[in-house]
């Protein structure tokens, strides 16, 4: 794999953070968490736009009212959802165990952060076209992109010093839009496939040249 050396651990790089949840009651959190869980199972299930906060709330076991106070509408409850994901996402890259978590070789730690991605974006893409899609290049403006397109500089700058990183990083991502994954999982290629070919393609441009 690529040289070692370089940023290693992403929390001492200067890595953007998102946002940091505010703290909450533990019977709060709960209810948060069960509301989520419950809402991730049935947009999953039957699609976000086919599925009601009354059917959320019922499969959480909380009141509606409960529901809308915190999120206010399907919408709002979307949002939360993909933020409680992404952030998840980003707690396993600062501290997580390696190969997604520090201390991997930075080759590894891209093909690892890819899988991931490409997994999560599986699961939530009609809430990722949704937040891609919501103005004119909102999916280059938004702070989960700028998160990701950071730590993937930060492993081609490792990996591949000769490389311009930050360019770079944004040819890595490009594949990650919704919109395509979208187009191309109804053309009939599957998640596998998709992670493999990404990774051949990843270890292949970031592997050092002799």
């Amino acid at each position: 794999m690529g040289d070692n050396t370089g940023p290693q651990s992403v929390s001492q790089s200067g890595l953007p953070l998102l946002d940091e949840p505010r703290p909450e009651r533990a019977d709060a959190r709960r209810n948060r968490l069960k509301v989520l869980e419950a809402a991730e199972r049935l947009f999953a299930e039957q699609g976000v736009k086919n599925v009601s906060l009354d059917a959320i709330a019922a499969a959480a076991g909380v009141g509606k009212g409960t529901v809308f106070r915190r999120f206010g509408d399907r919408a709002g409850l979307a949002v939360a959802l993909l933020d409680e994901r992404e952030v998840e996402l980003q707690g396993k890259i600062l501290t997580g165990p390696p190969p997604l978590g520090p201390g991997a070789d930075p080759v590894d730690r891209a093909v690892a952060f890819l899988d991931a991605y490409l997994a999560l974006l599986d699961r939530h893409v009609e809430l990722f076209i949704d937040s891609e899609n919501a103005s004119d290049g909102a999916r280059y403006r938004i702070g989960s992109y700028r998160l990701w397109h950071r730590h993937i500089a930060m492993l081609v700058e490792s990996a591949r010093p000769d490389l311009d990183a930050d360019y770079t990083a944004h040819f890595i991502l490009a594949p990650l839009a919704a919109d395509l994954h979208h187009a191309l999982r109804t053309e009939g290629f599957d998640l596998t496939r998709m992670q493999a070919a990404l990774r051949t393609a990843v270890s292949g441009l970031l592997e050092v040249r002799v």
